[in-house]
């Protein structure tokens, strides 16, 4: 059995502890991870290069998560799962109807998120296989 790239995942959380605590577990399951603080940061890691899937919070200072989820989508179809506190149904519905593929409502069990995050990255190469 072969085993799988290593994924680029971006996290954009302004919550410090929680981005420190996402990038360890996501980088001990196999994943290269950055971890930002807004939308500004968030631009500034995709001049790098687009991740295999975004980890986006919605509630962000300055611009929500669902405008940056909203103007992702008008360039780039890159796997969007969105962590958020907001888990009402038309908080997850909105956010699904901008362009997330996925939406996990904090809190959260990291065996999910991760198994979700797996989840879109295995989808997102199978459509890039012509």
């Amino acid at each position: 059995m072969t085993s799988s790239p290593v994924e680029r995942v971006l996290v954009v959380d302004d919550d410090p502890a929680l981005r420190e605590l996402l990038a360890d577990y996501l980088t001990a399951n196999g994943m290269t991870v950055e971890a930002v603080e807004d939308g500004a940061a968030m631009r500034r890691a995709l001049l790098a290069g687009m991740p295999g899937a975004i980890v986006l919070d919605l509630m962000l200072p300055g611009e929500d998560g669902l405008s940056l989820a909203r103007e992702l989508r008008t360039h780039s179809d890159v796997p969007i799962l969105i962590l958020s506190a907001r888990g009402e149904e038309i908080d997850r519905v909105m956010g699904l109807e901008v362009g997330a593929d996925d939406y996990l409502a904090k809190p959260f069990g990291p065996r999910e998120l991760l198994a979700r995050l797996r989840a879109l990255l295995r989808r997102s190469r199978a459509v890039a296989i012509p």
